[in-house]
């Protein structure tokens, strides 16, 4: 029985497969980054070392995150984890993204709503980053870690998101806040 390989893709294979889905020679790549075809395909084959100021040009010229050269499976794991947690928050909560970008963007701002005297229940949150929630209208609870925090409006609050946290308006009218969280 075959089993499928996990080892990491090395770089060079990373750099031909990125090269060729843009549809782009070694000597198209190597003139528009200005580094020698020569060099490229030494690197393609792991013959050659790919220094960090190569690697930005050549991101730029593929149009993608220079991540994407380095990127393990655990970091694409992690990557799959944002999005499923963004769309479980949006199910619970009414979520306005207020800086567009990717889902996977390390650094995402909303302004979220919970109805009065609502919590969603068997959900607790927990990812690597930091979390700043600024309250603008009505009150919530937050419960991080051990420690339960009561946010008014105009209150702020910073904290470890890799503590397993909730949220909760206890209050009579709908809470509204900014959310700035932090996965890197």
């Amino acid at each position: 029985m075959k089993t499928k390989d996990t080892s990491p893709q090395p770089l060079g294979q990373k750099l031909a497969n990125l090269r060729t889905r843009h549809n782009m020679t070694i000597d198209e790549l190597a003139e528009k980054t200005g580094l020698k075809a020569a060099h490229l395909k030494a690197i393609e084959e792991g013959k050659d070392f790919l220094p960090v100021a190569d690697i930005l040009k050549i991101s730029r010229v593929l149009t993608i995150d220079p991540d994407l050269l380095f990127q393990s499976e655990k970091k694409k794991k992690q990557k799959e984890q944002r999005k499923k947690d963004f769309s479980l928050r949006e199910q619970s909560y009414q979520y306005e993204v207020l800086a567009p970008g990717p889902r996977e963007s390390h650094l995402r701002t909303f302004r979220v709503t919970i109805p009065p005297r609502s919590e969603h229940p068997k959900v607790k949150y927990q990812h690597e980053g930091e979390e700043v929630i600024h309250m603008l209208q009505g009150e919530i609870e937050i419960r991080v870690g051990s420690k339960t925090h009561m946010l008014k409006k105009g209150e702020t609050l910073h904290f470890d998101s890799s503590k397993r946290h909730s949220l909760k308006n206890p209050g009579t009218k709908k809470a509204v806040f900014i959310d700035v969280i932090y996965t890197p």
